[in-house]
């Protein structure tokens, strides 16, 4: 199974070191409207009996700081995988 979620930023605040606010209360709705997109997947998802790990894959911009402890690594790809295309915003 993969996941996948494109985060945009902005490039002007990452070019000169500001910030964009934006309040508590429009992050918290963003929050909650991914949530219930996962949630509302539930049937599209496996029923797993045991317990499981996860592999998280970040894609960044090379000149991005990254943690010192993140491996680079290749794209991983599921061979004959199912797509559901999820509400974005």
């Amino acid at each position: 199974e993969r996941w996948v979620f494109d985060v945009d930023t902005n490039k002007k605040c990452l070019k000169d070191g500001s910030t964009q606010e934006k309040s508590e209360k429009d992050i918290m709705r963003e929050i909650q409207a991914i949530i219930r997109q996962i949630t509302s997947s539930v049937t599209f998802l496996p029923l797993l009996e045991e317990p499981c790990t996860f592999d998280l894959l970040i894609y960044a911009p090379n000149e991005c700081k990254v943690p010192e402890k993140w491996e680079e690594s290749d794209p991983k790809y599921i061979a004959k995988s199912n797509e559901v295309r999820l509400r974005s915003f």
